[in-house]
């Protein structure tokens, strides 16, 4: 993929893909981490006279237009990332959206809304994605993708426009598909990865391919317990996705013939309902109570997954280990962070919920050597799939 560089951005406008797609309580943003990993690109090319005209969606709006989902918040946190002006449009190919980028003058910036109010954009319909494409890229001369958290996504502002316009790859992107190479190519060893979060069924493909080229694999998360069950324990009212067990028994029979360490939970905090304050206690992850669920992973699993981590030279993590917006049940993941920041191992926080949560515990995020943008473009990369978004900048 060539970069930003390679273009003659000066006095020309060029529509940059960000991934913008923030958390909000209301207006407010409470994670803003997407908005800073964007800003570089952003000034590279202002700083070189680019008339910038910003896409990028937020939340699932259902093509049309929802107050809730509008990016007016992020423009005005953008403005002051960037210390100057960021135009706002109302619409995102519409008359507003022209006003705005015909007023554009050398190094401004204009924020188109949403994305995702356009049913174009997510079209599973070729011609309607690709007349909607053909409007977005007539508001510019060159297009930019570095919105890495939307690459595994064939929608119109990712797939479709760059094959309209000359085109690069934004730093972002470039810097997220470096990591995962070192990932992918030839990682050092021992190679471990974290997994965690609530679904099985989310992490499939990855575990699937991940069994032939990792060293250990650790499991929490919710979708531990349907690991447990299916070596036949009691997990009471854990999660549990009874139609892949026979899928795990599969991933564990394949990890014991390949000789790839599957670690699981020993103990598992278990409390006596799905809240923050919930009574809870631990227990052994194979006696957890009929009428407990287990929100946490255990001290006991915190400091064997601590030692997993010790000696490794390489580590992706993806999910966190328990509920950690609870207070309570939010240690193992903060166990497992702290062992990642405390190894001399290259570290990778594959985006999502992991991200959110090292900023939500008030972790340094450079005690990490890369915390991804993206956790299901990660992932995708992971098992191997063509993303659709990356494709279309190397051609």
């Amino acid at each position: 993929m060539r970069g930003v560089s390679t273009l003659d951005v000066k006095g020309r406008r060029v529509l940059l893909r960000a991934d913008l797609n923030v958390p909000l309580d209301g207006e407010t943003i409470t994670d803003d981490g997407r908005i800073r990993a964007s800003v570089p690109t952003i000034q590279e090319l202002t700083g070189r006279g680019a008339r910038v005209v910003v896409c990028a969606h937020l939340g699932r709006p259902k093509g049309k237009p929802d107050a809730k989902y509008s990016l007016r918040p992020v423009a005005t946190r953008l403005a002051e990332l960037l210390g100057a002006d960021v135009a706002f449009a109302s619409d995102v190919v519409g008359d507003s959206a022209a006003q705005a980028v015909e007023g554009l003058a050398d190094g401004q910036v204009a924020l188109l809304e949403n994305l995702r109010f356009e049913p174009g954009e997510e079209s599973k319909d070729d011609a309607e994605r690709a007349a909607f494409a053909e409007r977005l890229a007539a508001l510019a001369a060159l297009y930019v993708g570095d919105g890495f958290g939307a690459v595994h996504r064939r929608h119109a502002s990712v797939y479709d426009v760059p094959r309209l316009l000359p085109h690069a790859a934004g730093g972002l992107v470039l810097a997220e598909v470096g990591v995962l190479r070192k990932l992918t190519d030839d990682p050092a060893r021992p190679y471990v990865v974290v997994l965690g979060g609530a679904k099985v069924s989310d992490k499939l493909g990855v575990i699937a391919n991940l069994l032939s080229k990792v060293d250990r694999l650790l499991i929490g998360g919710g979708m531990a317990y349907t690991f447990l069950a299916a070596q036949g324990h009691e997990v009471g009212g854990s999660l549990l996705q009874e139609d892949q067990l026979d899928k795990v028994r599969g991933f564990l029979d394949e990890a014991a013939e390949r000789g790839v360490d599957l670690v699981l939970p020993v103990d598992v905090l278990a409390a006596t309902g799905f809240a923050p304050d919930a009574e809870h206690e631990a227990v052994d992850a194979t006696a957890i109570p009929a009428d407990r669920q287990g929100l946490d992973i255990g001290p006991k699993t915190r400091e064997l997954f601590a030692g997993k981590l010790a000696d490794a030279r390489t580590v992706f993590w993806n999910g966190p280990m328990g509920v950690f917006e609870f207070d309570a049940f939010a240690g193992g993941t903060r166990a497992v962070a702290e062992a990642l920041i405390g190894s001399e191992a290259f570290t990778v926080v594959g985006g999502g919920d992991s991200a959110a949560a090292v900023r939500r515990l008030g972790l340094p995020e450079d005690g990490f050597s890369h915390i991804s943008t993206g956790g299901g473009a990660s992932l995708e990369y992971l098992e191997g799939k063509t993303l659709p978004g990356l494709a279309a900048l190397e051609d």
